[in-house]
């Protein structure tokens, strides 16, 4: 999306919590919605904002967290968490002396979008505000601070649950906990906030309370989705904002062309690329950086990860990773496609068939049941039900070879390295662990014998 852009913007994620309601030893901020941390999410609405800067407060985790957003933020830490207004303190010394615009933001909100953020943005400057709160109505606002408004709309107070009467309870307009404010206001403001309250801490909304007292305009925006204001302190809100995240990416595909039959069983990670008339079938799990080409389809219950799929191809029940495939391939069911695999155009992989770090070239099978591994296949190469590439020796993996048009018989074993030379055949049960030249027949069994009158009639229902 485009968004307007001016200098002097800031942002401060607040990221220093333990979270300890999650019951975890990952820390808060690191859980992942729709595969990626939540703090991470953030950090990617961000950046098309173009900020100043942004710094992030890490406390619990730190390194954890610095190592997920490396130099995407610069970074404050907060020893001891003594509440929001505390944490926003500990980025004085990057910010105070700047003039601007300071978003503050909290690190478990992984469903705010960029177009909202820039929207709060433009609302606060337009409105002249020293601070604008970003507001969201909500059915049950049950446990959140209540926006009042006076007579002209403007920003009063914020009234926390337990203080509301029962009047202010009726207001459904909640803050959110993120906000912009003028940066020198903000900062000469959490000089005077105190801990004069049960918990003994700073909290960041008192800054608000402290322009209203200065007779500063405060205002707020209110959000056109509720859903994207969603703080994560629990598993069951991760569960929620995944679901809300997953909803999102799925029908931007749906608007975009793409046929998901069953939205609610299917799993699209964000970065994933899919290509209009494309039809996902219900349980697939696409993952990574996945792209997916015009009127592929992608079968039922098949996991797809870091993979590149071509033009009406289709995966039937099926295990992809890290691997290439063309046009009009057909995979599966029951297949795995294992990394560092390059599957070309019109190529079959079968039913129960794994592929491992392998190229198979234009218009070659490999019907069912085999294994193929570190493996260069041609052309219109057929392989026969069975076959293994036997690629490794206790010690090393080795190279397999079969050049174009090469038909390999069921039930093969290739020992490698070996090379299966152009248009050769290898008869059915062979074990081959020399060259096959071009055009030849090579046939490696054991001779057949027959013992006849081994088996003598039956005596008392027994074979003597």
């Amino acid at each position: 999306m485009e968004v307007s852009y001016m200098t002097n913007r800031y942002a401060v994620i607040l990221a220093a919590g333990q979270g300890t309601r999650m019951k975890s030893r990952v820390y808060k901020v690191l859980h992942p919605v729709m595969g990626i941390p939540m703090v991470q999410h953030v950090i990617n609405q961000l950046e098309p904002l173009r900020l100043s800067d942004i710094i992030t407060v890490v406390g619990y985790g730190a390194d954890k967290v610095k190592e997920q957003l490396g130099s995407k933020s610069r970074y404050a830490f907060q020893e001891k968490q003594l509440g929001t207004g505390h944490a926003v303190q500990q980025t004085k010394s990057f910010l105070a002396d700047k003039k601007g615009t300071t978003l503050v933001v909290c690190g478990d909100t992984p469903l705010l979008t960029t177009e909202t953020l820039a929207e709060l943005f433009d609302h606060h400057q337009e409105s002249g505000a020293k601070a604008t709160v970003l507001t969201a109505s909500m059915l049950d606002p049950t446990g959140y601070g209540r926006i009042i408004r006076d007579g002209s709309g403007q920003v009063e107070k914020i009234v926390e649950q337990k203080d509301a009467s029962i009047e202010q309870q009726k207001v459904t307009e909640i803050n959110t906990g993120t906000y912009c404010f003028d940066n020198q206001f903000l900062f000469e403001a959490l000089d005077l906030v105190t801990n004069d309250n049960a918990q003994g801490e700073y909290y960041l909304p008192d800054v608000i309370e402290i322009a209203q007292a200065r007779n500063e305009k405060v205002s707020a925006y209110q959000t056109k989705d509720p859903n994207e204001t969603i703080g994560v302190n629990d598993r069951i809100a991760l569960a929620e904002a995944e679901k809300l995240m997953k909803q999102r990416i799925n029908a931007h595909h749906m608007m975009s062309g793409v046929t998901i039959i069953d939205p609610d069983q299917t799993y699209i990670a964000p970065f994933v690329k899919i290509e209009p008339d494309a039809t996902i079938e219900p349980g697939v799990m696409i993952k990574g950086k996945t792209t997916i080409g015009r009127g592929a389809i992608i079968g039922a219950n098949s996991e797809i990860v870091d993979c590149t799929i071509g033009e009406e191809t289709v995966i039937k029940q099926s295990v992809l990773h890290q691997s290439i495939l063309g046009s009009r391939v057909s995979v599966g069911p029951f297949a795995h496609i294992r990394p560092e695999s390059d599957i070309s155009d019109d190529v079959r992989i079968g039913n129960f068939v794994e592929i491992k770090k392998s190229t198979v070239d234009n218009a070659s099978k490999v019907p069912h049941l085999s294994y193929i591994g570190d493996t260069e296949i041609g052309q219109a190469v057929n392989i026969g039900s069975g076959t293994i590439t036997v690629n490794y020796d206790g010690v090393n993996k080795h190279k397999t070879i079969i050049k174009d048009g090469a038909f390999i018989g069921c039930n093969s074993n290739l020992i490698a390295p070996v090379t299966i030379g152009e248009n050769a055949i290898v008869a059915a049960g062979s074990t081959i662990n020399k060259e096959v030249p071009d055009r030849a027949l090579s046939i490696a069994r054991s001779k057949q014998v027959n013992k006849n009158d081994y088996v003598k009639e039956e005596k008392n229902g027994q074979k003597s």
